[in-house]
Formats: structure tokens, sequence, C-alpha cells
């Protein structure tokens, strides 16, 4: 199980949010490409960056900053936020991003996921954001109708990469993910899954990394920039057990 620190986006800063709340947000640096050179050194081998705004907005904001992050690093990257266009898929991936995130757009625009998928079959991740069990939009500013099972249930078709699940209430709050809902989405995805979401100690990871080989990957933050977590102490906690 890959342990993947988050990078997030947000006026080009490096920013940490609370239940994804932009007005509850942690700037930890000025320069985003230094911050992935750091998590880099420490041994991680895939990092997850995130555009905020574009999530929020609907189209990519902090493009430049993902660019120079891919080419300040040699481990592969995957992106969301914002994505909402074949255009932005290949943009991303031409310019060295190894995964592209598809996350409203997966529910709104079915037809791009199908290309998307299609196109760059094994390279696309849909994000789902659950908020008690019902999939959030546009940046986790809006609620679909659907539930985080019901979406799964649609994937099975496609050729994904995986689905990255995370929890909205846990989000930011370095209070330990949400272990029964991670049970019910691993047990019902057609794909691996990426966990997300409130993973705050190496017995978190642990416990995640328990539900079975389906889970791939755990991206942690804010427990990474906090100092509650050690990457290389967490890397090599899965590594071993």
């Amino acid at each position: 199980m890959l342990i993947i620190p988050a990078i997030d986006l947000k006026d080009g800063l490096c920013v940490r949010l609370r239940q994804g709340d932009l007005s509850q947000e942690t700037v930890y640096s000025t320069d985003p490409a230094a911050v992935a050179r750091h998590w880099e050194q420490l041994g991680a081998k895939f990092l997850h960056l995130v555009d905020l705004d574009g999530a929020v907005g609907g189209q990519p904001r902090n493009v430049t900053q993902v660019e120079t992050i891919v080419k300040s690093v040699s481990i592969p990257t995957q992106v969301g936020g914002g994505v909402r266009s074949i255009e932005t898929v290949r943009r991303y991936l031409s310019s060295g991003v190894h995964r592209v995130v598809l996350g409203t757009a997966a529910i709104s625009d079915p037809a791009l996921l199908c290309q998307a998928c299609a196109e760059f079959p094994d390279r696309i991740l849909v994000g789902l954001d659950a908020r008690d069990g019902t999939v959030a939009i546009r940046g986790w500013t809006a609620l679909s109708d659907l539930s985080a099972v019901d979406l799964l249930g649609r994937l099975a078709a496609y050729r994904l990469a995986g689905v990255i699940y995370t929890d909205i209430s846990t989000d930011g709050m370095l209070t330990g993910p949400n272990l029964p809902a991670l049970r019910e989405i691993v047990a019902h995805s057609p794909v691996p899954v990426i966990a997300s979401g409130g993973i705050t100690r190496l017995e978190d990871l642990r416990a995640v990394k328990s539900l079975g080989p389906r889970v791939i990957g755990a991206i942690v933050g804010k427990a990474l920039y906090e100092g509650k977590l050690d990457l290389r102490q967490a890397i090599q906690a899965v590594s071993s057990c």
C-alpha cells in the first residue's frame, strides 16, 4: 500500500483545509514544488495534487504550479480539481502527470468519463468524496443525489486506475479515518481503492491496510504537515505489516 502525500493548492500556495472548508485554511508553504521535493526526499513514491480553486470554480486555476511540481520531482503524480473537459485531461497527461482525477465530472458528465478512460486507460481515477454516505460535488460545496455505493455500481465498465474515497467528515480533522465507511467502499468497489481523510497515526495506516489488497494507497495530508505522522516511519510501517 502506497503512502501518498497530498499537496493542496490554493492561490498558488500549499494549504490544508478542515473538512474542505475554504474559509478554514492553513498555509504551509509558498513554494509547493519545494514541498514536493521534500516528500520525495523522505521516500514518497507518489504524490497527490489537488487544485482547490479549480474544484470550486470548475476549471483548473493552479496549472502552472502543478506543471512546476511535475518537473521538480522524479516520482509520479496524480492531480484533480476542476477537471471537467477532455482538453484538461490531455494537457495534464501530456505535461507529465501520471494520473488524472475526475470528481464532479464523473457524475455530471459520464460521456467525459467514458472518453477519458477510452483514450487513457488505467490513467483515470474517480474522486469519490462523500458526506454521510452521499457523494459531494463542486469542491464539496454541494451534494449530489447519489450515494457512494450507487456511484461505485456505475464504474465497472470503465478502464479506471481506481477510486479515491474521501470521507469529508474526517478530512483535515486528525481524528482517524472512517473505517466502517471505507470498509463498505472496499466491499462494493469494482476497482482498486485509495483511502483519504483523517489518517493521523501509524495505527490508522495499519487499520486501512488490513482492509485487504484492494486498498492500494492511502493519501495523507494534514498529519504530515502538522508533524503528527512521520513519512519515513509510515512507509516502513505499511511495508512491514
